[in-house]
């Protein structure tokens, strides 16, 4: 289990835990921002669900241009030099990045919306874990391995488990909401018609804006 508690953005210091946000070695740090709310799925949205947390293929996408590539590629270097301060390791940040940007594109979500939301819901801490009990860098909520996975809530917090799911479920959310990402959002965060979290998860996001688009 990772020991790093890096210390948060200014805009998280509210979000911090009782007890001054102390990071104890060798135990998972709590966060506060996960929260989402079990609500009955019909059959058909619990296997549409399913089956796309199923297949967890490796994040190596395939370009139809040079040109997409090397945008890919600037973003990578990019967006790299950007989380150097909550991650240190060069081969942890582009590991992180790269399924990152794998899950967002395959949910159809924006890679900088979505390092938004794990900047507000963990700071990017892997083993965050909330009052709620929602785990990982998306602050999933066990009941969904139960609802859509294999029922072992463990597994959250595996680097592409956890993107996925909680990519999965944002977009299940977005969905619901007919596009509306500030009502997904609240949704998401079990605080749906609030605008407070959207408004930290959309002011985290224009930090994770690139000047080239992947």
């Amino acid at each position: 289990m990772s020991k790093e508690c890096p210390i948060p953005a200014p805009s998280r210091r509210r979000l911090l835990l009782a007890g001054g946000g102390l990071c104890l070695a060798g135990l998972p740090r709590l966060a506060t921002a996960g929260g989402q709310i079990e609500e009955p799925l019909i059959d058909s949205v619990r296997s549409a669900l399913s089956a796309s947390i199923a297949n967890t293929a490796p994040p190596k996408p395939i370009f139809v241009s040079d040109q997409s590539r090397q945008q890919y590629q600037v973003w990578i270097r990019e967006m790299s030099e950007r989380l150097e301060r909550w991650k240190p390791n060069a081969l942890t940040r582009i590991e992180f990045l790269e399924t990152l940007w794998y899950e967002s594109k395959r949910a159809g979500l924006e890679p900088a919306m979505v390092l938004g939301v794990v900047q507000v819901e963990s700071a990017f801490r892997k083993y965050a874990i909330s009052i709620a009990g929602a785990r990982g860098y998306m602050q999933v909520m066990p009941f969904w391995s139960r609802l859509i996975g294999d029922g072992e809530p463990s597994r959250l917090f595996h680097l592409q488990t956890n993107l996925r799911f909680g990519c999965v479920i944002l977009r299940h959310y977005l969905d619901i909401e007919r596009g509306d990402l500030f009502m997904a959002l609240g949704r998401y965060n079990g605080s749906r018609g609030r605008a407070e979290y959207p408004d930290l998860v959309f002011a985290a996001q224009r930090r994770w804006e690139s000047a080239s688009r992947a």
